[in-house]
């Protein structure tokens, strides 16, 4: 497969996680890091706000993987 099928086929995955990754990642915060005192709400916003991207790695090693 060509690299630039893998990154039209990456991008498509990417956003459809992130599609669904946010909303919970929302209704989270919402129900439970509210509740908690600010310096753990900022901790735990920082580990929402990064996580999305460790199981996109991956797929994003796939995705630049150079031609044969």
């Amino acid at each position: 497969m060509r690299r630039r099928t893998r990154t039209l086929i990456g991008t498509i995955g990417i956003l459809a996680f992130v599609m669904i990754y946010a909303p919970l990642a929302m209704a989270l915060a919402d129900s439970r890091i509210s509740e908690t005192s600010p310096p753990v709400q900022t901790v735990l916003y920082c580990i929402l706000g990064i996580a999305w991207i460790l199981p996109l790695m991956p797929l994003i090693k796939w995705m630049e993987r150079p031609d044969r």
